[in-house]
Order: structure tokens, then sequence, then C-alpha cells
């Protein structure tokens, strides 16, 4: 069962690739969520390089917090060290995962943090 979803989801990720590309002047934020934790990189995929990524399992988030305030917070995270290095539009990668729950909430926190999609 487990398989099923995970190659589902790689093959819904694959088709969002093609068309979702990250360039130096709108990068690509790409979001990882684990049963655990939640994950966001901003990438350039012409240089194939991450620019800022950030996570629940900084400091900067509280562990207590439940799930979705904690993807608020990455969101926001991400914002800050993305605008401290010069990017403020991204293209958004939701990596195969609907777009709802912690996945919204962390397009959401960027946004509030002033980052555009």
């Amino acid at each position: 069962m487990q398989d099923k979803k995970i190659l589902r989801r790689n093959k819904i990720r694959s088709r969002i690739r093609k068309a979702v590309n990250g360039t130096a002047e709108c990068p690509r934020l790409s979001v990882f969520r684990s049963n655990k934790a939640i994950y966001a990189q901003i990438i350039d995929d012409l240089k194939g390089h991450t620019i800022v990524a950030a996570s629940s399992m900084e400091s900067g988030v509280d562990k207590k917090a439940n799930k979705v305030d904690q993807a608020i917070a990455v969101g926001k995270l991400v914002a800050q060290k993305a605008t401290a290095a010069g990017v403020s539009a991204v293209v958004f990668d939701r990596g195969g995962y609907l777009y709802h729950g912690r996945v919204k909430a962390l397009a959401e926190g960027a946004r509030e943090a002033g980052l555009k999609f």
C-alpha cells in the first residue's frame, strides 16, 4: 500500500516538474513533507543549486506547536531567508502533494512574509 502511494506521488511530481522550472530571476520553491517534519528549498534549476532552505527541525520553529503551525513558521522562515538572499518571487512546486493542509499553510506563510508566487 505504501509503495503505491509513493509511486503515485512520484508520477504526479514528475508531471509538475515538467511545467515548473526555476530560474535565477524566479527560482522554484520546493516542498517536502514527511510524517514528522516539513522542508522547503528555494532552488535555481539552471545552475542546479539550492539558494536557501528551511525546515521545521530548525531552532526558529516551535517544536511543541501542531504541524500546520510549524508549516506556517517554515514558510515565513524560508521567505525571510529568501529576501535576505535577494529573491522576491518564486514558482511553487508542491512536490506531488495536494495543495491543502501543511503544504497550503507553508505557501500562505511564505506569502505573508512577502514572497511572491
